[in-house]
């Protein structure tokens, strides 16, 4: 498939830019709504502008955050990615691939490749536009399904221990939804950070936590954790299925709880939770830290590292093929995923 090098802002599917005469394949939503909303077809192939990467996708991972994204819901989403209809038609924000093309002024990559990082105008279909600083050499040992899992889920992560608890050796460590997209990078990178990690997960995902290497594991269905004698002085709560006030009980007199989570409502969706987190961290020595992941190339080539020392590998609960993307957001959409769930294209 030929890439004219000219552009047609008026051209046909989502997006500025497109190509005149060649097309791909891509999954489209032109309003808001449930997963029915989604069809695929064809569309102009985006061209590289100055400073950007042309990627032919190989794999693209979903997440919450791609289902909110679709469905508007919380209307807060709204006010970043179109107040009456999609601004980016193509959903998606996760993919690896080969570099196809470049624009003006790219030199840390070249046609042919292998990469992987996060894109803003939508990565579920055959080619993504990516500016050259979202974008990371796939390691050796990882294939591009398993490089796709990771930018979104595993910079969160890695961004809430890291950057914002600053896990030092030795701390104690609890991982709140452990078996989940965000929760199975952060028991890796617990670890990998010299923490002595419990995750907390439902029985049938008891053995998946214990593979990624935690040392203590709570079935949610037998015991409260916030009722338990033991105290942590990190908590990373992926699930909010407990009030703040009853999680800040785990956690130790001078300890840290991360909220991320939260769908709450239709209009603001976590921002509630957000706000009573940070109110209640001025009249307590705990610290409750809620916040939103930014995307840092110095923290995608550090999970490039983690990844090619096999500290960190994502787990793979499902993959989907292109055509039936629609599924793969409904799985998301159940709340029970087992690691991240990927489409190949």
């Amino acid at each position: 498939m030929g890439i004219e090098q000219r552009t047609d802002a008026g051209g046909p599917g989502p997006g500025a830019r497109q190509a005149r005469a060649a097309t791909m394949r891509a999954v489209v939503h032109h309003r808001y709504g449930p997963p029915s909303v989604l069809e695929s077809c064809q569309v102009g192939i985006p061209l590289p502008g100055r400073g950007e990467v042309l990627v032919q996708v190989s794999a693209a991972s979903v997440h919450p955050g791609d289902y909110f994204v679709m469905t508007g819901v919380p209307y807060m989403v709204r006010l970043v990615f179109g107040l009456r209809r999609p601004r980016h038609g193509i959903p998606g924000r996760d993919l690896a691939g080969v570099v196809a093309a470049v624009g003006a002024d790219v030199t840390a990559v070249h046609p042919g490749d292998e990469v992987f990082g996060w894109s803003t105008e939508g990565t579920l279909a055959e080619y993504a536009c990516v500016p050259a600083d979202h974008l990371a050499p796939v390691p050796a040992e990882v294939s591009v399904v398993d490089a796709a899992a990771v930018p979104t889920s595993a910079l969160t992560a890695l961004q809430a221990l890291d950057r914002i608890a600053n896990v030092q050796p030795g701390q104690t460590v609890l991982v709140v939804g452990a078996s989940g997209g965000v929760g199975s990078f952060a028991v890796q990178i617990a670890k990998a950070l010299g923490a002595e990690v419990t995750g907390v997960c439902s029985t049938r995902n008891i053995e998946l936590v214990r593979s990624l290497g935690a040392d203590h594991v709570v079935d949610y269905t037998r015991t409260d954790f916030t009722r338990a004698e033991k105290r942590y002085d990190v908590i990373l709560d992926n699930v909010e299925a407990q009030p703040l006030a009853a999680v800040r009980r785990a956690v130790t007199p001078t300890g840290i709880l991360i909220p991320n989570s939260g769908r709450g409502g239709r209009w603001v969706g976590p921002l509630g939770r957000i706000i009573a987190a940070r109110v209640l961290s001025v009249f307590s020595r705990q610290r409750l830290r809620p916040f939103a992941s930014v995307e840092r190339h110095q923290d995608l080539l550090t999970l490039v590292d983690l990844l090619a020392t096999g500290k960190v590998a994502p787990a793979i609960d499902r993959t989907y093929p292109l055509d039936d993307a629609a599924d793969a957001l409904r799985y998301i959409a159940a709340g029970h995923t087992r690691g991240k769930v990927v489409v190949t294209i």
